[in-house]
């Protein structure tokens, strides 16, 4: 059985079949499991309990026809492989009655060329869910997979979470930066990828949360990345590897072009505005990266709004300085490349009282009246590797020091200090 669902896309309908992404019978062996031991997690019970009153099947999207590819690459010009890639296996899925099954697609690009933003049109294209994972910020192996119910404020994992708690069996997951994804051996967050990214290991799939297996052998992966140097041979081994080049001028004016029309479209006040946004308004926004892009049209339409304006001009459209630039420019404070700064040799020692005795294990040298001399503090060279080592000197014996504020005690000139007795002489 099958119900027909709309693709936000112009002209296209797809077909929404049903499929179990998880099975209640197991899930209720697993909530009697728990029961009979008399666990107390209550965390664990409500998710099976939740599980079994949703039930197990959710929507499979896939078109009743070819979507309009061609439209996608006009407004993406740079992403014209992967898109071409897509073409062709909508093609195979499309002749019979199987399930829509693209591959692992991973984008590899400078930032802001609009890796996410494709990924996001891909799933309005298919008219599926989207889930964005950012692994530049997560460290936890659990963030995909799942943590331990047996742990303190345990959860279940993001593809979990997106195919139980969604309406999905193929939603779109982006993995962004994948290249910068933390964690250590232990926990590593990218180690559930080698299950999910295998058709036959993916429809077993077990969250370490809930422990039952769910189905994800559907889901449509697209991974970012800026360098795949960082990424384990496994992982791209399984995905198909794209090589996103930035946009041209004449396609960066496409892409600003569609992200005009997106804003517009997207919210009822921009009906006030025209459908088409002014040649040298046009201009200036291709020159900014399609990641800034949407942000600046964005204040761009506040801008004319304010100026009571109906139509948004090329003085509407600013760059915003974001970061670390920002941050300076409020602080009125210089930016210092990188490449600029020079070591800062170590701050000296504090003085110690004319005339003492270093103790053991002091650096300083002394030199009569001129007091103590770090033996670092001479100007160190912008190239040098490390700090000159200091010279080993012989200890001078141990002694007490004078408390700190008070001065220590010299013997008078007219009085000749008094020589202890010696124990045998008592």
């Amino acid at each position: 059985m099958s119900v027909p669902a709309t693709l936000p896309v112009k002209a296209t309908i797809s077909i929404a079949g049903f499929k179990d992404v998880y099975h209640v019978p197991r899930v209720e062996q697993a909530l009697g499991e728990l029961q009979d031991q008399g666990n107390g997690n209550e965390p664990l019970k409500s998710t099976y309990v939740k599980m079994i009153k949703a039930g197990g099947q959710r929507f499979a999207i896939k078109p009743a026809a070819l979507p309009d590819i061609d439209a996608l690459i006009e407004e993406l010009p740079n992403f014209i492989e992967p898109l071409q890639d897509i073409r062709r296996q909508l093609a195979l899925c499309l002749s019979s009655d199987d399930p829509l099954d693209l591959e692992p697609m991973l984008l590899l690009g400078d930032p802001g060329i609009g890796k996410t933003h494709f990924a996001r049109r891909v799933s309005r294209l298919l008219g599926t869910g989207y889930t964005f994972v950012g692994m530049s910020s997560l460290t936890a192996g659990w963030i995909l997979s799942g943590a331990n119910a047996q742990w303190k404020n345990a959860k279940p994992g993001k593809v979990f979470d997106t195919l139980v708690n969604g309406d999905y069996a193929n939603p779109v997951i982006v993995v962004d930066e994948i290249d910068k994804a933390g964690g250590d051996s232990q926990y590593d967050p990218l180690g559930s990828l080698y299950t999910l990214l295998e058709h036959d290991t993916a429809c077993e799939f077990i969250d370490e949360f809930a422990d039952v297996p769910i189905d994800a052998s559907n889901v449509v992966w697209v991974a970012t990345a800026n360098d795949a140097r960082s990424i384990p041979e496994p992982i791209l081994n399984r995905m198909n590897v794209y090589e996103i080049d930035p946009p041209d001028p004449e396609g960066a004016c496409r892409i600003a072009s569609s992200i005009y029309r997106e804003l517009r479209d997207e919210h009822a006040w921009g009906q006030m505005f025209p459908s088409e946004l002014q040649p040298d308004a046009l201009d200036r926004l291709a020159r900014l990266k399609p990641r800034e892009m949407r942000r600046v049209m964005l204040a761009a339409f506040g801008n004319a709004k304010l100026a009571g304006r109906q139509e948004v001009v090329p003085e509407d459209i600013k760059r915003r300085a974001r970061g670390t630039q920002a941050a300076h420019r409020v602080l009125g404070t210089a930016l210092t490349p990188h490449r600029e700064r020079r070591r800062v040799p170590p701050r000296p020692r504090p003085q110690a009282p004319t005339g003492t005795t270093p103790a053991a294990g002091d650096t300083t040298r002394r030199t009569g009246d001129a007091g103590a001399i770090p033996r670092h503090s001479q100007p160190m060279a912008p190239d040098t590797a490390e700090p000159p080592r200091p010279h080993r000197v012989a200890a001078a014996p141990a002694r007490r020091r004078p408390p700190h504020g008070e001065a220590q005690r010299e013997p008078h000139s007219s009085q000749p200090a008094r020589s202890r007795p010696d124990r045998q002489s008592r």
